[in-house]
Parts: C-alpha cells; sequence; structure tokens
C-alpha cells in the first residue's frame, strides 16, 4: 500500500502516454493480459501530537459508495461516557463550511449549522452552543489539534490521547455523507423538516471494544446502529437494514493500539 503524507497544496497531475507507450499498451492488451491496478495512495495524517497519553491509529479504506463524507472518531469508556475526540471534519468542529456562502459573488467560507451530520458524537461531546445546538459553532470549535480537512480517498490517522486511558475503552466512529437517498430515506419523507435534508440517509456507527491487558493491537471497527435522521437526539437506532449505500461508504475500518 502507497502512502502520501497529507499536503492540502497538493494536485493531482495527468498522466499522458508517448506513442511508443501507448502502442505496447495496446500490444499488452491483445495478449489477453490484464495491466496491473496501480494502488491507490493512502494519506497519512497526526493530531495532538502533545498529546500524553496513548498512541493509536485508524486505517480507512474507502468503500464504492465513498463521496466526500463527514466523520468524527472519539473515545469513550465501557459504560459509554465519553471521553475525549480524536478528530472530527473540519466544518463540523469549526461551525465554518469552506463554501459556506457567495455574499461577494463568488464561494467563501461561511458558518453553517449541520446538527444532522454527526448527531450521535456531538450530544455524545454534551456541549451546547450559543443556539441550544450540540454541533460546535465558531465561537466555541473543537480545538485545532483534533479536526482537519476530510481526507479524498483512503487514509491513516495518528493520534495521541490527551491523558491516560483506561486499560478497557471504546473507539467510536460516525460517517455520514448528503445526498445519498434510497428507497426508505427518501428526499420527500420528512418534508417540513429541512434538517433531514441536508443529511439523506442518517449517519452511521462503528465501535470496538478495546483491551489493553490483551495481546491484541489491531480491532475491526463494525456498524452498531445510526443516529437520528435530524440531529435532534442522540439516540442510537439498530435498523441499519433501511441503510444501503450507507453502509458502503467504508469497506474497512482498523484501529492499531501501541500503548
Amino acid at each position: 500500500m502507497k502512502t502520501q503524507e497529507s499536503n492540502p497544496t497538493h494536485t493531482a497531475r495527468p498522466i499522458f502516454l508517448s506513442g511508443l507507450a501507448t502502442l505496447l499498451m495496446v500490444v499488452f492488451l491483445s495478449c489477453g493480459r490484464k495491466i496491473p491496478a496501480t494502488p491507490e495512495l493512502t494519506e497519512v495524517f497526526s493530531y495532538n501530537p502533545r498529546g500524553e497519553g496513548m498512541n493509536l491509529s485508524v486505517e480507512f479504506t474507502r468503500g464504492p459508495a465513498h463521496n466526500h463524507p463527514l466523520m468524527a472518531i472519539w473515545i469513550e469508556d465501557e459504560e459509554g461516557i465519553y471521553i475525549q475526540t480524536l478528530f472530527v471534519a473540519e466544518s463540523i468542529g469549526k461551525g465554518v463550511f469552506r463554501y459556506g456562502q457567495t455574499a461577494q459573488g463568488k464561494w467563501m467560507p461561511g458558518e453553517i449549522r449541520r446538527p444532522a451530520s454527526l448527531p450521535y458524537w456531538a450530544h455524545k461531546r454534551g456541549i451546547r452552543a450559543r443556539d441550544g445546538l450540540f454541533v460546535p459553532d465558531p465561537e466555541n470549535p473543537v480545538p485545532d489539534a483534533f479536526t482537519g480537512p476530510t481526507p479524498a480517498g483512503n487514509f491513516i490517522m495518528h493520534f495521541k490521547t490527551d491523558q491516560a486511558l483506561p486499560s478497557r475503552f471504546r473507539i467510536l466512529f460516525e460517517i455520514n455523507q448528503t445526498w445519498d437517498w434510497n428507497e426508505f430515506w427518501t428526499n420527500n419523507k420528512y418534508p417540513d423538516d429541512q434538517e433531514y435534508k441536508t443529511s439523506s440517509q442518517p449517519a452511521l456507527v462503528y465501535a470496538a471494544p478495546i483491551d489493553t491487558n490483551t495481546d491484541i493491537k489491531e480491532y475491526n471497527l463494525k456498524p452498531i446502529g445510526r443516529s437520528h435522521h435530524s440531529g435532534k437526539t442522540g439516540d442510537l437506532y439498530n435498523d441499519v437494514e433501511t441503510l444501503t449505500t450507507a453502509l458502503k461508504i467504508a469497506n474497512q475500518i482498523i484501529v492499531k493500539v501501541n500503548n
């Protein structure tokens, strides 16, 4: 698996084949052989490097329905009590979207609140903003050490927790992608709920119990439920059979522990 360090200024460059290279490719294909697929690059990020606790990493492999989802990763204890956020998409953690308003005739950053985006994380975090919502706002944003741009594809995120953790805890991962309607979660299911229309299929929540007393260092996160469709509550619902493409945003999510 190839990797590259995250670089916000990095842009993909088209590759043009020479005439000879094109001819060779045609000959190769005519022999009935497949050209090996180029491994997809994996972006690598590091968050909260000055933390004094445990080293963790999350390895995410995107699925066929992946299309710029929002996500949050956090830790809670065995009883489900929130401990700390490891990562949240910058637009949600800051309350400012990069393409948030067009007051000057062009797209500019602007304050946008999306309570339906990652409601399970937001309610677990338990901090109300000035308007009563649990979604962070620009006045009280999530610190820079825990926010960043949403990766475009596969990624590895390395974390340092703020403090030492209990020997047993849980890692949770919430992911949501807009405009992913299906036959159950239709665009007119809740016609008077504008927040629902910003989410489509509700956010999907993954989790894994971690036990540092064992020799296990790698854990697969599995879906445990979905969030409220418009973010009005922090409830978790188990009717994930109503979800379709939402279950295919991620192909695999692995947590690695180094204590």
